[in-house]
């Protein structure tokens, strides 16, 4: 078990999201979860949160629809999440979006952006595995942690790629890492980062985390390396680079980082925001569709077993009911299911003393995903 020594941490640009705080903006809730998102996200003075924005040339308030599905965004370095959500909502006129973890306006790559009832699966992505390619620079640690930070350690010590591989292993598997002092877990009702900012010192707890797999990639000669991991929920990956950089005694932060993959979304399934203005403005002309972009809501539900039933028992589901689960094609298994109705999308649930008991149920009316899209990611 790992347990590095407390020092300075930043930025909240973690891996994961620890807990799933609630992250669903809607027209009654704009705000975002601000929830412990691994290498997730800090607070930006251009949040959109912090100012209101009066609509341009007294345009008229567009109409809402229902929007029904997932876009993995491609996100940009310099875009908040926050912004990211934002900008989707407003090229699909969703009434309901979502993120499914936070990623650093720093950070590039993998932002799962729901739409509609997609948000009720939420859940699941965020407690998927994420998978990181990032860069660090030795020489320097930093109070944040990365590039944004002040220096606050250095040394002209520069690592042997030998020596970093031989450490990996330290850092593989489940381990106690102590989070940044600029991350959003909360500290007597406080926020890391807001203390932090305040120049408090704070003794942030090591919590366990699982990283799966951690590989240097490439060393350079310029003093840099380039690692990727696979880790679970509330792994920080500038943590990697500080508690690495503390053995070496080189010190060290993050000076890139790009997401390549949150649960089933994997980076075949990113569309860079360029695009989705394109599609966007040939579907306002006629010429395309925006679901064409939408990935379906049961994307979400890769690892969950799939149930069929009758157009009798999804009327009683529908309702909230239980169905009795009888004869010889009933399961004998027991947990959470997603149930569908003549191959569409009807409800989460859970089997239990030989009953389906609704737990969540969709409502799939609106724009969804197009037919194929399921298909193209077989």
């Amino acid at each position: 078990m790992i347990m590095p020594t407390a020092t300075g941490g930043i930025a909240q640009q973690t891996a994961d999201s620890h807990d799933a705080e609630k992250n669903i903006f809607s027209d009654e809730s704009r705000g975002e979860g601000e929830h412990r998102a691994g290498d997730g996200e800090r607070r930006s003075n251009n949040d959109p949160r912090h100012s209101k924005q009066p609509r341009q040339n007294n345009q008229p308030r567009r109409d809402k629809r229902d929007v029904h599905g997932w876009v993995i965004l491609d996100k940009p370095i310099g875009m908040t999440s926050t912004h990211a959500v934002a900008v989707l909502k407003r090229l699909f006129q969703a009434k309901r979006a979502g993120h499914a973890g936070t990623l650093d306006p720093l950070a590039s790559g993998g932002l799962p952006i729901a739409l509609g009832e997609a948000t009720k699966t939420v859940p699941f992505v965020m407690d998927g595995r994420k998978r990181y390619r990032f860069t660090v620079a030795w020489g320097e640690e930093r109070d944040t942690d990365d590039t944004e930070g002040r220096v606050t350690r250095t040394s002209e010590l520069r690592p042997q790629a030998d020596a970093i591989r031989a450490l990996l292993p330290r850092f593989t598997g489940l381990i106690e890492q102590i989070p940044p002092q600029y991350s959003a877990i909360k500290v007597q009702g406080e926020r890391a980062y807001d203390l932090a900012r305040d120049g408090e010192t704070v003794e942030l707890k090591p919590r366990p985390v699982e990283i799966h797999e951690l590989t240097l990639v490439e060393h350079e000669d310029t003093g840099r390396s380039v690692f990727e991991a696979e880790c679970g929920k509330g792994t920080y990956v500038r943590a990697l680079a500080r508690d690495i950089g503390r053995i070496l005694g080189c010190f060290g932060h993050i000076c890139a980082l790009r997401r390549t993959l949150v649960g089933p979304f994997r980076e075949t399934d990113m569309i860079p925001l360029e695009e989705l203005e394109a599609l966007c403005n040939r579907a306002a002309s006629g010429e395309g569709s925006l679901a064409d972009a939408l990935l379906p809501v049961e994307t979400a539900l890769d690892d969950i077993p799939a149930l069929a039933v009758t157009r009798a028992d999804a009327a009683r589901l529908h309702r909230g009911q239980a169905v009795l689960l009888r004869g010889r094609d009933a399961p004998n298994s027991s947990g959470t299911v997603y149930v569908t109705v003549a191959g569409r999308l009807l409800a989460l649930a859970e089997i239990g003393n030989g009953e389906l008991i609704p737990k969540r149920v969709f409502n799939l009316t609106g724009l969804t995903a197009s037919p194929g899209r399921s298909n193209e990611r077989v």
